[in-house]
């Protein structure tokens, strides 16, 4: 889309990746480890108590995901926060996916 490899593979790209993902700081890693724990959409952003702003922006994020055909996961986690399926359902449908190169 335009952008500088070297800004993905630095501390604003990757980094701020790797820390959203692992971080227990993270309010987008807290929020959906709440989510693992069964609280449902809103008891996690409740208990969060931070924007969290995968939340957010998850629908802008699926609409550009699919403009260049790289959603699965983007659809499955929109699905989680909209209510339409369950962990156990996503889970299972990226499970189930079948190999590709990515």
């Amino acid at each position: 889309m335009g952008a500088d490899p070297v800004t993905l593979s630095g501390l604003s790209g990757m980094g701020d990746l790797v820390a959203t993902c692992s971080s227990p700081f993270s309010r987008n890693r807290t929020f959906g480890t709440h989510l693992g724990h069964g609280l449902s959409v809103e008891e996690a952003a409740a208990v969060t108590r931070q924007t969290t702003e995968g939340v957010k922006s998850a629908e802008a994020v699926l609409d550009l995901a699919r403009a260049h055909g790289v959603m699965p996961i983007t659809a499955v986690v929109t699905a989680v926060l909209n209510g339409k399926v369950t962990l156990n359902e996503a889970v299972t449908a990226l499970m189930q996916r079948p190999p590709q190169p990515e």
